[in-house]
This record gives structure tokens, sequence and C-alpha cells, in this order.
């Protein structure tokens, strides 16, 4: 399922080159990115992947956009966001969506060290249960009654023991596991964040089946060659001068990989 069909850029970028995101976009204003349901923003540090994530996800106005007007840039980040548009997908009967799924959601790699964070932070942890309930309908003296019972506490208790017997990559693959839900729209950050390889290619192995089976679509900023390699995507290369797809295989961060191994293969040959 394509919900969002494709993203154009501001044409219009201040010629000062310390306006924000415009200087960020210089080289790609006006350009028009077409998604499928893996959509990859690939680039090195600085290429302005995540800017343009968060860019997409206050156009949409979808759960998890950080702010862009703030930090002195409220006039410009605005001006952007205004003059960039977007198209969404059809629905089943071929007519155009007139919104995204509710669940549609951005999210960074500091919401899941925020999730880790939690095992290590009772304060937080308890908060968060407290949230869950309120958010179920509990008033605020239901709540208060709640945080002071013998089930409360067997349930903090519970939870700690549980989390604790992971370790920050299990918790950020539990973490996927258990917010990824068919049906949406996920702009997600370097959702590799504390993953090891093998668990990289497991995350990227279950947005497969989620994109394929499940009626997801996912727009993604990574520059793992695990994540690159195991996703079935097309790929944005923003290192490039100008907006263009690239094979994940022809990337330079993957080749760096590549030719980082190769010099030591003979480390890996002997008997």
């Amino acid at each position: 399922m394509i919900y969002l069909r494709s993203f154009k850029l501001s044409e219009y970028t201040d010629r000062n080159p310390n306006i924000y995101p415009d200087h960020v976009f210089k080289h790609l204003a006006g350009e028009v990115l077409l998604f499928d349901r893996i959509t990859v923003l690939y680039g090195n540090n600085g290429s302005g992947k995540s800017t343009l994530l968060n860019v997409i996800s206050n156009k949409l106005g979808i759960s998890g956009a950080e702010r862009m007007t703030s930090y002195g840039h409220s006039i410009y980040a605005q001006r952007f966001l205004d003059c960039s548009s977007y198209q969404l997908g059809d629905d089943k009967q071929e007519r155009e969506l007139r919104q995204l799924p509710e669940g549609s959601r951005y999210m960074k790699s500091e919401d899941i060290l925020y999730e880790i964070k939690k095992i290590q932070q009772s304060s937080v942890l308890r908060e968060s249960i407290m949230h869950d309930q309120i958010s179920k309908g509990l008033s605020k003296e239901q709540a208060a009654q709640y945080e002071a019972a013998f089930a409360f506490k067997k349930k903090l208790e519970n939870i700690q023991f549980s989390q604790e017997k992971y370790s920050n990559g299990e918790t950020s693959l539990q973490f996927f596991e258990e917010y990824l839900i068919p049906g949406q729209l996920y702009l997600l950050d370097e959702p590799e964040t504390s993953l090891s390889p093998a668990n990289q290619i497991k995350m990227a192995e279950q947005i497969n089946e989620l994109s394929r089976y499940f009626d997801s679509q996912f727009i993604i900023a990574t520059h793992s060659p695990f994540v690159l390699g195991t996703l079935h995507a097309k790929i944005y290369n923003l290192d490039a001068e100008s907006l263009q797809t690239a094979e994940w295989h022809d990337l330079e961060n993957v080749r760096f990989f590549h030719q980082f191994f190769d010099k030591h293969k003979q480390l890996f040959t002997r008997g």
C-alpha cells in the first residue's frame, strides 16, 4: 500500500547560506521524491536525510514530528514547509486518499533510546505506566489510587525484571516488534541504532514483511550496509549532486565496508 506517493521540496532557497533548512536542500530545490512501499534516504553525516524526514513529517502533521519553527529559524522553516507539497496515494478502489492512517508516525533514534532508558530509570517507567492508565480512561484521582496500590508496585517490578534481561540491542528490536503494526506509514530515522548486524537484518526483514503482506509503507533514513542490503527498497542517494536513485552495492558507505574487509581477507581464510 502506498499512502504517500510523492513529496516535492520547496523550489525557493534563500541565498543566505545560514538559513535553515534552505541551505541543507539547496542542491535539491524543487526536486520530487517518488515513494515505493519502502524508500530509503541514504547519505553520510550531514547529508540532510534526518532533516528531510522531519520536513516530511512536519508537512504531513504526523505523530513524532519535531517542530522546525524554533532555534531562530521559524520564519524560514515555515516558508520552506509552505512551499513544499505532497501527494497521497490511492485506496483499494483507486481513489486518492484523503488522509493518512491515524497510527502513522515518525520515529527517531532518540525515541528508541528513550525506551531503552526506561529500563534504567524507574521514575520514567513509573510515569509511563501512569500515562498508559490515564490514556485508558482513568481519572487523575483513580490513577493516584492505582499508583498507591500493591498491583502497581508488582507490575513495576515485573516490567523492570523482564526488561533487565535484555541488552540495549534486544530492547531496540523488541521496541520495533511492539510498535510497528500493519496498515501504517512509518518514517524511521536510523532504526538500526543499538542493533547488532544480525539484528539489523532481522529488523529489515520484518519491515519487508510488513510492507509486502500487511499494507505498511516505510520511508527510512539509514547508511547501514546491512539494512541497505536487506530491504527491498528504492534508495535515494542524498550524497549525490542531484536527486537520484542508486543500487545499495554502489553506495559509498557500503563499498567502504567491502574494501575494509577485502583488505583483511587473509585473516578470514586461514585454516
